[in-house]
């Protein structure tokens, strides 16, 4: 059984069947994040973008753990340089294999940076990412974006189970879009995310129910709470 645990805004820990621990966008310290408690464990770490509510505590949780971050070769660069020191830098269109997983990144329209200090770095292109687990479940964090019609493609090449897709509107994809999404994609099941976390993040999952409902009725929601779990084979 795979566990796909919610911490808030775009942040994601998936337990995969075999143990593995994989976490995806791992801000957590987030205003919607569970109290944390203790060090979580993490064997692979991968960012969609360098924006710093996504890029979050990459670091410190990769330091901790050894962890292998997986990124665009922008935010690669700029960790190895902080001294994180296992970072694989990838681009968009590749598959890469590791541990039994199989990581390919998409395309995302958004765009990324890092703020270090007074200094605005650019942070490569934004992404997505479709995570083949070994037992062959099929996921799709679909990163910040806005709605593209080649989500289709992804939904067509890569057939996933689950997406988890943002909702928030005014930066990201609002309710009205994601249910668009949805549709092009085809997966059975979406997970709501990126909303609620400031007040301009003010798409709700009732929205996106009552718009998904009109363009894709056959797909289901679960609306993970912070800290709520979601066991799927």
């Amino acid at each position: 059984m795979n566990k796909i645990t919610y911490f808030g805004h775009s942040a994601f820990r998936i337990v995969t069947s075999n143990g593995l621990n994989i976490w995806i966008d791992p801000w957590l310290d987030n205003p919607k994040a569970p109290e944390k408690s203790g060090q979580p464990d993490a064997d692979i770490i991968l960012v969609t973008h360098a924006h710093g509510d996504h890029l979050g505590n990459t670091a410190e949780l990769a330091s901790a753990s050894s962890a292998e971050v997986v990124a665009i070769h922008e935010i690669q660069q700029y960790l190895l340089s902080c001294g994180v020191p296992n970072v694989t830098g990838m681009n968009i269109g590749g598959t890469y294999r590791t541990k039994g997983l199989a990581v390919t990144m998409v395309m995302a329209v958004h765009s990324s940076s890092i703020q270090d200090q007074d200094m605005m770095i650019y942070g490569g292109e934004a992404a997505g990412f479709v995570v083949r687990l070994e037992d062959g479940l099929v996921i799709y964090h679909a990163g910040d974006t806005a709605l593209f019609y080649d989500m289709s493609l992804i939904g067509e090449l890569y057939r996933p189970d689950i997406a988890m897709l943002p909702i928030g509107d005014h930066y990201v994809m609002g309710p009205k879009e994601a249910a668009y999404a949805a549709k092009l994609i085809g997966a059975p099941l979406i997970i709501p995310m990126h909303y609620g976390t400031f007040p301009a993040l003010s798409g709700t999952v009732d929205e996106f129910v009552r718009e998904l409902e009109a363009r894709a009725p056959d797909v289901s929601v679960e609306a993970l709470l912070p800290g709520q779990t979601l066991t799927q084979q």
